[in-house]
């Protein structure tokens, strides 16, 4: 079947309009903050959420799905902006935007969701803990006396240095961001709690004199820039390469979670790879306006669900709606805190963890408990790249112990339906290069010398060359004393991946 964007099954209700409002409110103060907190400027936040926004809607593979910038893309974004400049982000970004669009053209797109569970925890945890420290600076009013590192153990040294410059006004301001967000979160949660936050943000920070995005970033613009192209040159796009890999890996993964999550929710079913697609091209899109990296959002995609929207009309509202408060009110976006879009950041790290999920793994599996820690400790002390790489190889290699215990052989026994010169091996389970040395042991202690020797391989899921090799050498060691080896009951699949090693029969009752 081939590529069916979103808005070919557009619909409108009344639901729509409420859900796009819902969300708009929602995405405002997050892609501000998001943008500020990735060295970007607030400007280029809205761009990415309303033109990103627009076309994840339109041209995905979900009826749901709100896409936008993301916390789990700070960390790499700041990386990028610092390596390569604003330039090389948004070629990066529509670098990244092709790649989505090959994958989803591959049909790919379900691959994507084999990175294992506790490689996904112990990735987010890491990030929401990187997001936190680089808000520490806004949320405490430091200031430091050097750049701040990027690395977190040189960052938060750096910021306990600076402790004694910490502004009691601007704390202030951020506590009364968190405290209203996390008291209209508990007795109001329909309400819209993270604007609520910034709005008592803003008016406190009016009292207390607190550092605005004005003051840092100057007046923002009352509408979109015009689309242009970033320079294209082979030395620019061998430095931007890097970084459109991962916003790729971390953009794919984080789009079809979130397109999970409003699957459950909603009760629909995505299309990978269209969402891959539509991905591709929002992030193409966003980066002819200026914008970055777009992805899937959880968190409003959710919103968007319980605000009850019917379709993708809803996704495409809320970009329609944030578009039209940036060329109205642009000037009020400047009045808003640092201190205030720091506590809200703070939330939305401490939410990213999921504490429940990961205490109950703790306690139901330590070895994917370590998977999850391990994975945790390469993105906090590393990088992204290094913790996912590490997550992954543990994962495999436990796989494969796992695995490797399933794979046995049974204790030889006379074959009660034949001669007595014959015996039966049963073997079961995976027969690959982790069961290898456990069967082969088994194997080893034939002391008998039947004149044949059945391998009853019914109970076999799997076989590869290193255990057809190892039935081979039983094999011909077995012949040198006179006994003949064949393996019966072995399904097709298995019958091919003996070909060549081992006499292969249906049963063993012509032999």
């Amino acid at each position: 079947m081939g590529y069916r964007p979103a808005f070919l099954d557009l619909s409108f209700d009344l639901k729509d309009l409420q859900a796009g409002l819902t969300v708009a409110i929602v995405a405002l103060p997050l892609s501000l903050a998001i943008a500020i907190a990735s060295d970007v400027g607030p400007d280029r936040g809205l761009v990415t959420a309303i033109v990103g926004g627009f076309l994840v809607s339109a041209m995905g593979g979900t009826r749901h799905q709100i896409g936008g910038p993301a916390g789990a893309f700070i960390v790499l974004v700041a990386g990028c902006v610092a390596a390569i400049g604003i330039d090389g982000l948004i070629l990066a970004t529509m670098l990244s935007g092709a790649m989505l669009a090959v994958l989803g053209l591959l049909r790919l797109g379900g691959t994507i969701r084999l990175v294992p569970y506790p490689v996904i925890l112990g990735f987010t945890a890491g990030i929401a803990v990187i997001i936190a420290a680089s808000q520490l600076r806004d949320l405490l009013g430091l200031t430091l006396s050097v750049p701040e590192p990027a690395a977190l153990l040189p960052k938060l040294s750096a910021l306990w240095q600076a402790r004694a410059t910490a502004d009691p006004q601007v704390i202030g301001v951020a506590l009364t961001a968190v405290a209203v967000i996390v008291i209209a979160q508990r007795l109001a949660p329909r309400l819209p709690t993270l604007l609520l936050g910034i709005v008592a943000a803003t008016l406190a920070a009016q009292v207390l004199d607190a550092p605005s995005v004005f003051d840092r970033f100057g007046a923002l613009p009352a509408g979109l820039p015009m689309p242009m192209l970033p320079t294209l040159d082979w030395a620019s796009v061998h430095a931007a390469l890097p970084f459109a890999v991962g916003f790729t890996l971390l953009g794919a993964i984080e789009s079809l979670l979130s397109a999970m999550v409003a699957d459950q929710m909603a009760g629909t079913r995505m299309r990978p790879d269209d969402e891959l697609i539509g991905q591709g091209l929002a992030n193409i899109g966003a980066g002819l306006f200026g914008g970055f990296c777009v992805t899937g959002t959880i968190a409003r995609t959710a919103t968007n669900v319980k605000a009850g929207s019917r379709g993708p009309a809803s996704g495409m509202i809320h970009a329609a709606l944030l578009l039209a408060f940036l060329i109205v009110a642009a000037p009020l976006v400047g009045a808003i805190p640092l201190a205030g879009l720091a506590g809200l950041l703070m939330i939305v790290a401490w939410k990213m963890i999921e504490w429940h999920a990961m205490i109950s793994l703790t306690r139901i599996d330590r070895p994917e408990a370590g998977v999850m820690a391990a994975t945790f400790l390469g993105v906090v002390l590393h990088d992204l790249t290094t913790g996912i790489l590490i997550g992954m190889a543990l994962t495999g290699m436990l796989f494969i112990a796992r695995m490797s215990r399933e794979g046995t052989a049974h204790a030889p026994a006379t074959d009660p339906d034949g001669p007595a010169d014959r015996m039966v091996i049963h073997l079961s389970g995976p027969v690959f290069f982790g069961s290898v040395a456990r069967i082969e042991g088994a194997l080893a202690r034939i002391d008998a010398h039947p004149r044949l020797l059945l391998l009853d391989m019914s109970q076999v899921t799997l076989i590869d060359r290193s255990g057809a090799q190892m039935i081979r050498d039983l094999s011909d060691r077995l012949a040198r004393r006179g006994t003949r080896v064949v393996a019966v009951h072995a399904r097709p699949v298995l019958r091919a991946g003996l070909h060549g090693s081992v006499t292969v029969a249906e049963d063993s009752a012509r032999l």
